[in-house]
């Protein structure tokens, strides 16, 4: 007997608002499948305000509305049952963020969850990275985003500890990241990294996945750290503008990616790490299975 449910996750980061609908698939006496069904990535950028102005500026809580009423649509009109959305560092450090998940519920009728950097790194962690990993390796994994990076140390399958630092892709370009921050994070990923012999990366988040597509390597195949410094320096010589036209990046991607690039480089140099393996998958991802195994709330639809 199949049953095929679909469930909603909306995550709302720093630099965009996405929302994920999956097929959730049962068979008698089968290990459960979760099958991505539709992305929506819109980049509203909302750290841009919060980090440099501690608000929400009335022109993106106008577009916040709309994503949201957009959202609301589509997931009825997909026929999706449940649903969670979850708001991180931007909504999480705005003065104005309960006003708008407020707003947003009262308009849109979508409950929004603003949690704090361990519970993401927690959700993040829940993802079905048993089917991309090696049980009998340690990996650091390391999720970007455009407000901060959460980090998990996995070794033997098992998630050993996480953490969460304010280094994201939309702070560095801001330049609104301390030096003190960086040297935190240096400490904390040798403390926990340098008792294994061998290290490697997963890296999530849309500029990893982007340079992943970029390289043309197979589904499960490693970014080497000599690929992405050599790409990594690529990119610095060519300008913004150059990176749209010439690199065919997306206007939202083009900026971010060298910021990213420097926070997967800097994992990678202070583990020790030699490769970065990219599975897709990131917050939106854990939030539909821990919906699914019901270690977090959901709404029904």
């Amino acid at each position: 007997m199949l049953k095929i449910q679909k469930y909603a996750a909306i995550d709302i980061g720093s630099n965009a608002v996405r929302l994920l609908i999956s097929n959730i698939i049962e068979q008698k006496d089968k290990p459960v499948v979760f099958k991505k069904n539709s992305l929506v990535r819109v980049p509203i950028r909302l750290g841009a305000d919060v980090f440099i102005h501690e608000d929400i500026s009335e022109y993106n809580i106008k577009r916040m509305i709309d994503t949201m009423q957009a959202f609301s649509l589509l997931m009825k009109s997909h026929g999706v049952v449940l649903y969670k959305a979850c708001a991180t560092s931007a909504m999480r450090e705005a003065r104005n963020g309960s006003e708008l998940k407020d707003k947003i519920e009262e308009l849109c009728g979508i409950g929004i969850d603003i949690i704090d950097g361990e519970e993401e790194a927690t959700i993040i962690a829940a993802t079905d990275l048993h089917t991309f990993i090696d049980e009998n390796k340690t990996y650091l994994y390391v999720d970007v985003g455009g407000g901060s990076t959460e980090f998990s140390v996995i070794h033997n399958g098992e998630k050993i500890t996480s953490e969460s630092f304010k280094i994201g892709t939309v702070r560095l370009l801001n330049d609104i990241v301390k030096n003190e921050t960086w040297r935190e994070l240096e400490s904390w990923i040798k403390t926990n990294t340098n008792k294994y012999d061998k290290i490697e990366l997963i890296g999530s988040g849309g500029n990893i996945n982007k340079i992943f597509k970029i390289s043309g390597k197979d589904i499960g195949k490693p970014l080497s750290y000599f690929y992405l410094t050599s790409y990594y320096n690529t990119l610095q010589n060519y300008s913004y503008e150059e990176r749209i036209t010439e690199l065919n990046l997306n206007q939202d991607r083009a900026d971010v990616i060298i910021p990213a690039l420097r926070i997967y480089l800097s994992a990678m140099k202070w583990s020790g790490a030699k490769d970065i393996l990219v599975p897709k998958i990131g917050l939106s991802d854990g939030i539909i299975k821990s919906m699914y195994n019901q270690t977090i709330p959901s709404t029904k639809l």
